[in-house]
């Protein structure tokens, strides 16, 4: 648990919420990012993909929790609702906090690529763009007037409309 130790390091006491997470509390743009990207995502892809906003990975070694994930298309399964998934998304979504660093952020995408998920977004909210990793190195830089277009999931969102 990295910020167990970064706790203990820093003197600075942390949530609940961050520590079952393993990431740092969300704040207003943080939410509102989030919000944008699942509406966009959603709407323009009605009935493709499964949308879900902070749910469980198994990711090793301690599981993670990505902001937004997309799987295929199914209904879900309410009899059988695991808390830690096992399976791999398409799709895993971080939003970088103020004191998360690029390093965090890239590391995050190799756990989700070894993990199985086929394709992961890093947003920085800061300067308004989003990094679309199809592997572990290989990215595309999308700013907020543009057009961002995943090729490996042929998904295509205005970004002007997350970060507005």
């Amino acid at each position: 648990m990295e910020l167990l130790i970064e706790e203990v390091a820093t003197g600075i006491e942390l949530s609940a919420y961050e520590i079952e997470r393993n990431k740092p509390m969300p704040t207003l743009i943080h939410g509102a990012i989030q919000f944008n990207l699942g509406f966009e995502l959603k709407t323009k892809n009605p009935n493709r993909f499964r949308f879900a906003s902070e749910v469980l990975l198994d990711t090793k070694p301690v599981g993670s929790t990505p902001d937004l994930i997309l799987y295929p298309s199914k209904p879900l399964d309410y009899r059988n609702d695991p808390s830690r998934r096992e399976d791999a998304p398409l799709l895993a979504i971080e939003i970088q906090s103020a004191s998360q660093s690029l390093d965090e952020m890239v590391n995050k995408t190799l756990m989700y690529f070894e993990f199985g998920v086929k394709s992961c977004w890093v947003v920085q909210p800061r300067i308004k763009a989003i990094i679309v990793f199809s592997g572990p190195e290989e990215y595309t830089f999308f700013y907020h007037n543009d057009i961002l277009k995943d090729a490996t999931l042929e998904i295509e969102i205005d970004l002007k409309q997350i970060f507005e």
